[in-house]
């Protein structure tokens, strides 16, 4: 598509070309970039990050979530950013682009447990987490305040689903 008229805006006379403004170079809108998603696998010790968490029961949760995790997977678990650890990996595509995430996973955070991959608001909620025991959810993620509060098969039923659904 080619354009050639006043710009509205200001009567200057651009031109569009394949929907393409032309700039000259170094123009300020030349060097706007598109978001890039930050989260990747980085390569780091999972078991040094878990003993790295300061409060020894969240220590102790995420040692039990990787074990669980692990069983259920199959996977090694790994280190996807600098506080998440995950388990497999599928692409994806939004409006960042195509990139990978992983399937399942799990953050020990101060607040809470933050658990992905079980759970997502745009789909039918799965009844089992009404079984898993005290929660809440965020968009695609399940907080946990305490694992020993909840249903350990449920959970692993449900990280079980999870994996099969989507790896």
């Amino acid at each position: 598509m080619i354009f050639n008229g006043p710009d509205q805006a200001s009567g200057r006379r651009r031109e569009l070309v394949d929907g393409w403004t032309n700039r000259p170079p170094g123009h300020r809108c030349n060097s706007v970039r598109m978001a890039t998603i930050k989260t990747h696998p980085t390569g780091e010790d999972v078991t040094a990050f878990l003993d790295s968490v300061p409060a020894e029961r969240r220590r102790a949760e995420g040692h039990a979530l990787r074990a669980l995790f692990e069983r259920v997977t199959g996977e090694p678990a790994a280190m996807w950013g600098p506080s998440m650890v995950g388990f497999g990996s599928r692409t994806y595509t939004n409006t960042l682009g195509t990139n990978d995430w992983f399937v399942v996973g799990f953050s020990p955070r101060k607040s809470a447990l933050t658990i992905y991959g079980i759970h997502n608001e745009s789909a039918a909620p799965d009844p089992l987490l009404a079984k898993m025991g005290p929660h809440t959810t965020g968009k695609s993620c399940v907080y946990v305040k305490r694992l020993d509060q909840i249903d350990a098969s449920v959970l692993e039923q449900l990280v079980k689903n999870a994996w099969e659904s989507n790896s």
